[in-house]
């Protein structure tokens, strides 16, 4: 599943216990990312799942819930 796929790669990549991640998660907010954490979370799924994100889709991909659907929309 995709969403268990974004959990794993943000708990590895903050540090955290996955079971804190959920659909609602907002990455700044909740996790604490800055901007270049944001960037290696783009380049890490871009890589994942070998697409390319646009700089305007980037931005929109602010919660776990919506990198999940956005990875659904382009599967």
């Amino acid at each position: 599943m995709i969403f268990e796929k974004v959990r794993e790669a943000l708990a590895k990549q903050f540090e955290i216990d996955p079971e804190t991640i959920n659909m609602s998660t907002d990455i700044i907010e909740d996790l604490g990312a800055d901007s270049l954490d944001v960037v290696e979370l783009i380049m890490s799924l871009e890589e994942d799942y070998n697409i390319s994100i646009s700089d305007e889709d980037a931005a929109e991909l602010t919660s776990v819930g919506k990198i999940v659907d956005y990875l659904e929309r382009l599967g």
